[in-house]
């Protein structure tokens, strides 16, 4: 038998091999352990089989699970394949390449914003069977999850716009004694919450621990509670957090009954990483419903904010997996132009919002200095007249006084977080100028005249841009002025706002 292969072999022209050429590995074949690899992705494996001519193969990643390889194949001498791209719509994949070097598999790619030049070894069956990514299963949609909670749009402070994942206890502690210093807490500022970076990693039971920053949690929550605040945490339902940190991935009823046992009255669940797993509307609401469901499981209460940018009509759904304000876009950063292009045009369908649940256009960049005074009281006021939570991200130690004044501007604060719960929206635009009205509890109608021009414009308002047929008192909110009719027009500077109620 062995003689007639080895004659076929030789009759067609192929190796003298006892393996028939269909059945042929390519150098790449079996498996590569990465040990000395950057956190993000966080490669940890590559694994390569071929069979047929046909070549399979996937590389595992911290983040991501397994990376399907798309369409491999070994071109002068070097294996490519392209990779499946999260958030560019320019670039649903990627390109990969692996070149052997030295006995070493060097692998290099780009996925998201991350790229990717690291070189493994050669690995045996054990270590893979080690490094294997560990799936966990989602559970069904249940019923909705109904909440007391929000019946105006949540108010407070959180870390991430000033110190990004740089936080810890210390400064979260005086980020709470100013709220109640500077007169924050009184204004209606209440939550004291931190983002991302404060996540260490999971004990022998699974418990995640947070990090050296962080040395005891509880005692952290017990100071914020003393001083009349509620304190808020956040994380992932992926396996990495957007900084890189520990998510909730496969320990999700475990981290939601440790948020309780420390005391957190607030969740920020961000998609990082987990949109690479639920990439649909039913894998991102059930997603969300597990740790909806897993909070209402520890018979706390907890504020729990949806941060998944508004994918899938959110608000539509939002109250139903137990939240009460959900993201509405992308990122906020501290310049006019992201600033309108959100709180003009990208917050959500008004019906969404109402008492209990919110459309949420990201957090305030008031007292962070990218801004101008008049580009900052047109981001208030939008914010204000959209009835969005007010979440203010500076560091309140260095509020001077134009922006503590701002900022607790009652007036501005009072149509915000009116009890009607209506977002306010567009009713008329002439050139650069937009008129916003928000119907108000007590019968009132707030007026915003808004120039998103680069030039000082002018502009009559009358009482049908309320839906009024006239009025008897106009109140400009930022001054404080009052009087019985509408000027004959309104001059509002470049990127400007002013704001009224009628009745």
């Amino acid at each position: 038998m062995k003689r007639a292969l080895f004659m076929a072999a030789a009759l067609l022209g192929t190796s003298l091999s006892l393996a028939s050429p269909a059945l042929a590995k390519t150098a790449y074949d079996g498996v590569w352990v990465f040990d000395d690899t950057p956190p993000t992705p966080g490669v940890t494996m590559m694994e390569v089989t071929s069979r047929g001519g046909r070549i399979e193969g996937k590389v595992t990643t911290k983040w991501y699970g397994p990376v399907e390889m798309i369409n491999p194949r070994v071109e002068n001498g070097e294996l490519k394949f392209e990779a499946r791209n999260l958030n560019d719509k320019e670039h649903l994949t990627r390109p990969w390449s692996v070149a052997l070097e030295d006995g070493q598999a060097h692998l290099k790619g780009r996925i998201w914003e991350t790229d990717v030049d690291s070189k493994g070894r050669r690995g045996k069956a054990a270590e893979a069977k080690a490094r294997a990514f560990q799936f966990a299963a989602l559970p069904p949609l249940g019923a909705p999850i109904p909440s007391p909670l929000a019946a105006t749009p949540p108010m407070g402070w959180s870390s991430w716009n000033k110190f990004a994942e740089h936080i810890d206890d210390k400064t979260v502690r005086a980020m709470a004694d100013a709220m109640v210093s500077s007169g924050l807490r009184d204004a209606g500022y209440l939550y004291v919450n931190i983002d991302d970076g404060w996540q260490g990693k999971r004990d022998a039971n699974g418990v995640l621990q947070p990090n050296a920053k962080f040395p005891d949690m509880k005692a952290l929550t017990d100071y914020v509670h003393s001083k009349g605040l509620k304190i808020g945490i956040y994380s992932s339902q992926g396996p990495r957090t957007c900084a890189g940190f520990e998510g909730s991935y496969g320990h999700v009823k475990t981290d939601a009954r440790t948020f309780a046992d420390w005391g957190f009255d607030y969740l920020k669940y961000d998609l990082c990483s987990g949109e690479w797993f639920y990439d649909d509307a039913d894998t991102v609401k059930r997603s969300y419903y597990e740790m909806g469901a897993a909070l209402q499981a520890t018979g706390r209460e907890f504020i729990f904010s949806l941060c998944e940018y508004g994918r899938f009509d959110v608000g539509s759904w939002g109250r139903d997996v137990g939240g009460q304000l959900w993201r509405t876009t992308g990122d906020i950063t501290d310049d006019y132009p992201t600033m309108a292009k959100i709180g003009f045009d990208k917050n959500g369908k008004p019906e969404w919002a109402g008492p209990h649940g919110w459309n949420d256009p990201d957090m305030l960049e008031v007292g962070n200095g990218g801004m101008s005074p008049d580009e900052y009281r047109t981001h208030m006021t939008l914010w204000a007249m959209s009835a969005a939570p007010l979440m203010m991200g500076h560091d309140l130690r260095e509020t001077d006084a134009a922006t503590l004044a701002m900022l607790t501007n009652r007036r501005v604060i009072a149509v915000d977080q009116d009890a009607k719960g209506v977002q306010g929206k567009a009713v008329r635009k002439v050139g650069s100028m937009e008129v916003w009205a928000k119907p108000l509890a007590n019968g009132q109608v707030a007026l915003a005249l808004f120039n998103r021009g680069d030039t000082a414009a002018s502009l009559a308002l009358t009482p049908a841009d309320a839906a009024l047929a006239t009025v008897s008192q106009v109140e400009n909110l930022w001054t404080g002025a009052k009087s019985s009719r509408l000027p004959s027009s309104y001059t509002v500077p470049p990127r400007g706002a002013v704001m009224l109620t009628l009745k």
